[in-house]
C-alpha cells in the first residue's frame, strides 16, 4: 500500500525533512534550524512544516544523533554494572592504547564509575564449561546496590559468557525481577562475541544510553500520536538498515552515528540509479566532514567503531571516518603561527558570524561567504533573512589575517585551503590507503557546505568526477527514506576449520535466522521480501585479525548447508584478493558467524528525484527538456587570486544536458555548488549534476 513517507535527519546545525509521495511521485524538502537542548522540537516543528495532511503519512523514518551525542558529550544516563569475580576492571584497562598515537600522557573516563561495578562468584571457562555456578543470592545483593546507588540502568557481564551463555542468562532473569523499568543490558544480548572489552564496552554504553533513548522516544511518539500521526515510526541503524521503535529502546547502541548512515544510504541508491558505482560519499555538515567509500556497489562495514577514545561499539556499521571540518568550524591562528581549522565548531547556536548571532570567531561558513561563494540573500534553509559579509569581514581579518599578515581575502583563501587540505586527507585515508585508486571513484558532496568544496577535492585527490545529488542539504534525509529494515547477529563458533561441526554450525545459523525473522515480521512495516546473507570471520591459526568471508547465498528458501570445502574455497578466494597470496600448510579457524536478514520496503525510485514536474519545489511550467537555461545573475567571486564575475544559475530551471563550465555557481534552497576553473558540470536524468574535468 502507497503512501506519503517522510524521512527527518537530526544534524548538528539543521534538522532536515524529505517528503515522498509514493502514490504521486511528489517530493518535498524542508530545513528547519535543530534545537540541541529538545531534538525533538525541530523534529516535529519541521515535519508538519512540511506535511499538510499528517494523516497521510505512513511512515515516518528519522536518522537520529541522540545517542551519538551523549556519547561525545559523556551525558549517558548513570548506570551500573554486574560483572565475575575479579574482572570489575576490564571496562577501565581496555586495550591500553593512547589518545594520541606518539603520547605518553593521556586520561581515560569510563562510562561507569569504579565504585558501580559490582562482582559475583561465577566462572565460565573459555571452551564453555561452567566451573563456578553464578551465586544468584549475590546477584541479588549488588542489584539492590546498584539501585541504592541511584543507578537508572544497569549492564550485565560474564567473562567468557559467549562460550555459554547460561550463568549470564540465570543472574539476567533476577535482575530484571528486582529493576524497576527495562533498562537492563545483557552482555551476551548485545554482543555474544569474542573478546570481552569490546563486549563489556558495547554492553556498558548500551545500558548508559537506554534512558536517554527511551525517553527521547517516548515523547517523540507521544507528541506525534497527540498531533494525529497514527502511522509507524522507524529508526535508521548504523549498519544501513532501520529497526523499529522497541528495537531501538532495547539496543540504542545501534542508533550511534546514524544520521551519517543515512547519507551513505541514499548515496548508494543515487550512484546505482545513475550506474557510477564507485563513489567516495562527503558529507559537510555544520560541524563534521564524513567520508565513507562505496565500491563496486556495496557500502564498507565495519564490525566496530569508536566514539571517542576508549570507548567502542561493537556492532556492525557503516565505515565512516569523520574529521571537524564542517562549514561551523572555526579558524584561528594558534600560539606557533599556525593556521588552524576545526576541531571546534560554532553549531547552529550562535553558529558562523554571518548569522549573527553572537559568534565572534570565523568558520569555513564565513570564508565561503567573504570569497563570494555564498549569496547572503540567500542563506540555505531560508531560516534567516541575510547573512552579515561586513561581520564575517571584519572577524577573519581579526583573528586570521592581521595575525598573518594578510587582508581579509586572502585569509580567507587559506582558511578554505586548510579546510580542503583536512578533507581530502580523510578521502585518501578511505581509498588510496585502502588500496583503491581514487581516479575509479567519483565524489558524491552532500550536507550543506559539501558542494562548495567539490571541484577543490577533485583537483587534490585526483577524483574521476563529482556526482552533486539533486537535494544535497537533504540527502541523509533521504536516505531514511531509502532504508531496508536490517538485522544482524554475530555468534562466536571458534573452532578450527578442519573438524569443524558443520551440521551443528549450519542449524546454528538456521536458527539465529528464524530469530532475526520473527524480529522483522514483528515490525509490520510493508516489507516486500525477505534477504538472508550468511559470513565467517576467519583467519589463519596464529593471527589475530580476521577477515570477513562472505559465503554464497544458498537456493531461496533453503537452510544454509555449507560444507569444510564451501568454506576454504570462499575463504582461500577472499584472502587472496585481500592480501594477494595464500599462507599454505598453516590451519584456518573459524572465530564467528554472522547472519545477516534484510526486510526489502518499497523500492524507491531514484530518477524521480531529477523529475522537476513531480516535485513540490518546482517552478510552475518548467519542463524537463527545456531550452538551455541562462544565468540568472553574476556575482565578483574570489577565484584563483582574484575577483572575477562569476555567473549564478538556479538548479531548478537547468534542463536535463546542460554543461556549465567553471567558474560557476548554481544555487538552491538547500546548498550551493561552485564549479571550479578547468571543471565542467552537467545535469543529468537523475537530476544530478555530474562535474568533471574539461578535456
Amino acid at each position: 500500500m502507497s503512501g506519503v513517507v517522510v524521512g527527518v535527519d537530526i544534524g548538528g546545525t539543521f534538522t532536515d525533512i524529505f517528503v515522498h509521495d509514493e502514490a504521486r511521485a511528489v517530493s518535498k524538502t524542508v530545513k528547519v534550524p535543530s534545537t540541541p537542548d529538545d531534538p525533538s522540537r525541530a523534529f516535529v516543528e519541521g515535519l508538519f512544516q512540511a506535511v499538510d495532511d499528517i494523516e497521510a503519512v505512513t511512515t515516518v523514518l528519522h536518522g537520529t544523533t541522540v545517542a551519538t551525542n551523549a556519547l561525545l558529550e559523556n551525558k549517558g544516563a548513570r548506570a551500573g554494572l554486574i560483572t565475575t569475580r575479579g574482572f570489575a576492571d576490564v571496562l577501565e584497562m581496555r586495550r591500553r592504547d593512547r589518545p594520541t598515537t606518539w603520547g605518553l600522557r593521556g586520561s581515560y573516563q569510563p562510562v561507569i564509575e569504579r565504585d558501580r561495578r559490582l562482582e559475583v562468584s561465577e566462572r565460565v571457562l573459555a571452551d564453555g564449561t561452567i566451573r563456578e555456578e553464578v551465586d544468584l543470592q549475590q546477584v541479588r545483593q549488588q542489584t539492590q546496590r546498584l539501585l541504592d546507588m541511584g543507578c537508572e540502568s544497569v549492564c550485565l557481564f560474564f567473562i567468557n559468557a559467549y562460550a555459554n551463555a547460561a550463568n549470564e542468562q540465570a543472574a539476567s532473569e533476577v535482575i530484571r525481577e528486582l529493576w524497576p523499568n527495562d533498562y537492563v543490558s545483557v552482555a551476551t544480548e548485545i554482543v555474544p562475541e569474542i573478546r570481552e572489552f569490546e563486549r563489556v564496552s558495547t554492553a556498558a554504553l548500551n545500558a548508559c544510553l537506554q534512558p536517554l533513548v527511551s525517553r527521547y522516544f517516548d515523547n517523540l511518539q507521544k507528541t506525534l500520536k497527540k498531533r494525529g500521526f497514527a502511522g509507524e515510526l522507524l529508526i535508521v541503524q548504523s549498519n544501513g538498515g532501520v529497526m523499529t521503535v522497541d528495537t531501538a529502546r532495547q539496543l540504542p547502541v545501534r542508533t550511534a552515528l546514524s544520521g551519517p548512515a543515512a547519507g551513505v544510504i541514499a548515496a548508494r541508491a543515487i550512484s546505482a540509479a545513475v550506474d557510477m558505482p564507485n563513489i567516495v560519499t562527503c558529507d559537510m555538515g555544520g560541524t563534521s566532514f564524513d567520508v565513507s567509500l562505496v565500491a563496486n556497489g556495496q557500502s564498507a562495514l565495519a564490525a566496530q567503531t569508536s566514539i571517542g577514545f576508549g570507548r567502542v561499539v561493537r556492532t556492525p556499521m557503516i565505515e565512516i571516518s569523520t574529521i571537524g571540518a564542517g562549514g561551523g568550524s572555526i579558524a584561528r591562528v594558534d600560539a606557533d603561527g599556525l593556521l588552524r581549522v576545526g576541531p571546534e565548531s560554532a553549531g547552529s547556536d550562535p553558529g558562523p558570524v554571518c548569522y549573527g548571532l553572537g559568534s565572534s570567531m570565523p568558520t569555513v561558513t564565513d570564508a565561503n561567504l567573504v570569497l563570494g561563494r555564498i549569496n547572503p540573500d540567500r542563506p540555505i534553509g531560508g531560516v534567516l533573512d541575510r547573512l552579515d559579509v561586513d561581520a564575517a569581514t571584519a572577524a577573519i581579518l581579526e583573528h586570521v589575517g592581521k595575525p598573518l599578515a594578510l587582508d581579509a581575502k586572502h585569509a580567507a583563501n587559506a582558511i578554505l585551503r586548510v579546510a580542503n587540505a583536512h578533507m581530502a586527507g580523510a578521502i585518501r585515508l578511505v581509498s588510496i590507503e585502502r588500496g583503491h585508486n581514487p581516479r575509479h571513484f567519483a565524489a558524491m558532496p552532500f550536507g550543506g557546505g559539501g558542494a562548495l568544496h567539490t571541484g577543490a577535492l577533485i583537483k587534490e585527490v585526483g577524483l574521476q568526477a563529482a556526482i552533486v545529488p539533486r537535494y544535497p542539504g537533504i540527502t541523509s534525509a533521504i536516505g531514511c527514506v531509502v532504508a531496508d529494515m536490517r538485522h544482524d547477529r554475530v555468534q562466536t563458533v571458534n573452532a578450527m576449520l578442519d573438524g569443524l561441526d558443520t551440521d551443528g554450525l549450519n542449524q546454528a545459523m538456521m536458527s539465529t535466522t528464524r530469530e532475526l525473522q520473527q524480529t522483522l515480521d514483528a515490525a509490520q512495516s510493508g516489507i516486500e521480501q525477505v534477504e538472508q546473507y550468511y559470513e565467517l570471520d576467519m583467519l589463519y591459526a596464529g593471527q589475530s585479525h580476521t577477515v570477513s568471508v562472505t559465503l554464497p547465498n544458498p537456493v531461496k528458501g533453503a537452510a544454509p548447508a555449507y560444507s569444510i570445502e564451501d568454506i576454504a574455497s570462499t575463504f582461500d578466494a577472499t584472502y587472496q584478493q585481500a592480501y594477494g597470496r595464500l599462507l599454505s600448510g598453516i590451519p584456518r579457524r573459524v572465530v564467528n558467524y554472522r547472519v545477516v536478514v534484510i526486510g526489502k520496503r518499497r523500492s524507491f525510485d531514484a530518477t524521480s528525484l531529477g523529475s522537476r514536474a513531480g516535485s513540490d519545489n518546482a517552478v510552475e511550467g518548467e519542463l524537463e527538456n527545456a531550452a538551455k537555461a541562462e544565468a540568472i545573475a553574476t556575482r565578483q567571486v574570489w577565484v584563483d587570486g582574484a575577483e572575477v564575475p562569476v555567473p549564478i544559475y538556479a538548479r531548478e530551471l537547468l534542463p536535463v544536458g546542460q554543461q556549465i563550465a567553471g567558474p560557476a555557481l548554481i544555487e538552491q534552497l538547500d546548498t550551493t555548488i561552485f564549479i571550479d576553473p578547468g571543471l565542467s558540470g552537467c545535469t543529468d536524468q537523475c537530476g544530478n549534476i555530474v562535474i568533471k574535468p574539461l578535456v
